[in-house]
């Protein structure tokens, strides 16, 4: 489904909720996503900044460095609360009885994914298509008004059934859309106690979401989830590409400003002149001047602000270490065979977030000294990634060896096939001993890689020194 169909349907439900519903999921807070005015997609904006993309360090690389969305965007842009607990808890092979139980709706077994004309009905939301001749406002309101005779106008047990049902289909088919025309049932979990829902840092899960997109095929160029806050993050750190229009100065949240800028060229055409501005684009700060005023979200996401972050000063690109990097699952929740119990699986992410991250420390006074500091610290990470690398290889080696040289010692002594009668290696030989062969010459890549990073590092030291 398109993503501004997807924002329409939700809007409409929304809209449709009685007053103690909308104040409900205000509470939650979500209430300041659906006071964003909704916004033409851009396709052009994001193909340019997915051709960005470093997938390596996950981050833009733009002609000054690397940038990436922070919480503090994503705290500004929509409102989401990125302070609370992690959004996370387990997913299961079967949501059958779960979905029954929590939304009164039928789930395949085996299944995780939630039917979406079935949880559009739920809501009243029967017909979803456009009438010819239609406009926004008229369609939007049209669906509000029919969705309205579906829902609870009290609350009680139905009024909750009715609430679960929106925010499954407003975490699934928006905030946390993916490509496709599914609803996946993963946040279910966390939505039996409402009470509970507000508790949950969800801007930060949502942050996770965009970068997971962002990280996925380089074949797709559009991406996943609340477009929106991708093309408001482009307008305020690349505001000289003038792809969107400040119509309502002042407003929070920071999207509820913006509206996308109509370009009638052709889209190859489009994205061609983004990516030669942004060839040559300068460094800028779009939170100058800005203050806390109207934003009692961001006083207690303030501790999550400016962690793990460049001080302010530009960042260098430089090459990132990748060992024992995280492997995120599939994206999609099929085929899931066992419980899998999340906060035990990413641990040391959750456990890095519930200490709100690493704070930056730096003696560098400018730009200058702070890339420097920067280089030399990535250098001695590539290094010490080198190193675990070597003895890695070292230790292969040393068993390859070990096992070619079982093989030739039970072949010689007559207690295996290991050689034929006429006495040439046997095939399990001959393989061990190429194994052996391009495990030293991987060995011997590595040491070489070794010896020109820690020479680096010695030069990038010496250059400082030289600097102080």
């Amino acid at each position: 489904m398109r993503a501004r169909v997807s924002w329409t349907l939700v809007l409409a439900a929304f809209l449709a909720l009685p007053p103690f519903q909308r104040e409900r999921v205000d509470e939650m807070g979500f209430g300041q996503i659906f006071r964003i005015e909704r916004m033409m997609v851009d396709p052009a904006l994001t193909q340019a900044l997915r051709s960005r993309w470093d997938t390596e360090a996950s981050a833009f690389a733009f002609p000054w460095g690397h940038m990436i969305p922070s919480l503090e965007d994503v705290s500004r842009i929509t409102g989401l609360r990125v302070h609370g607990r992690a959004v996370s808890g387990y997913t299961y092979p079967c949501y059958h009885d779960l979905a029954e139980r929590l939304l009164d709706l039928p789930v395949e077994r085996r299944s995780s994914l939630v039917p979406r004309v079935a949880l559009q009905e739920s809501l009243g939301l029967f017909e979803a298509g456009k009438n010819t001749g239609e406009t926004e406002d008229e369609y939007l309101e049209r669906l509000a008004r029919v969705s309205r005779r579906e829902l609870a106008s009290e609350p009680g047990p139905q009024a909750d059934l009715d609430l679960r049902r929106f925010l499954v289909l407003f975490l699934g088919r928006l905030l946390f859309a993916t490509r496709g025309d599914v609803v996946h049932c993963r946040f279910l979990p966390l939505l039996a106690d409402l009470g509970e829902v507000g508790g949950y840092a969800w801007g930060a899960a949502f942050l996770a979401h965009q970068f997971d997109g962002l990280s996925s095929s380089e074949r797709q160029t559009s991406t996943s989830g609340f477009y929106p806050f991708l093309q408001v993050w482009a307008y305020l750190h690349l505001p000289a590409l003038r792809r969107g229009e400040l119509t309502r100065p002042g407003l929070v949240p920071i999207a509820r400003r913006w509206d996308s800028r109509r370009d009638t060229h052709h889209l190859a055409d489009q994205l061609e002149r983004l990516q030669e501005a942004i060839d040559s684009y300068p460094y800028l700060d779009p939170y100058l001047g800005e203050g806390d005023e109207g934003l009692p979200w961001l006083v207690q996401a303030r501790p999550y602000f400016g962690r793990s972050r460049s001080l302010g000063f530009r960042q260098s690109v430089v090459e990132f270490p990748v060992r024992d990097r995280f492997r995120r699952p599939g994206r999609s929740f099929r085929g899931l065979h066992d419980t899998t119990d999340w906060r035990e699986r990413a641990r040391e992410q959750i456990e890095n977030w519930e200490r709100k991250g690493k704070g930056v420390r730096s003696d560098a006074t400018t730009d200058d000294a702070y890339l420097q500091a920067g280089e030399i610290a990535s250098l001695r990470a590539l290094v010490q990634s080198a190193v675990q690398d070597r003895e890695a290889a070292q230790r292969q080696t040393a068993e390859l060896r070990s096992e070619l040289e079982r093989v030739r010692g039970t072949g010689a002594g007559g207690a295996s096939s290991s050689r034929s009668a006429g006495g040439s290696p046997s095939l399990m030989e001959a393989r061990l001993a190429g194994a052996v062969l391009r495990a030293e010459e991987a060995q011997r890549h590595l040491e070489e890689r070794k010896r020109d990073l820690e020479l680096a590092h010695e030069q990038a030291m010496t250059l400082q020194s030289e600097r102080d």
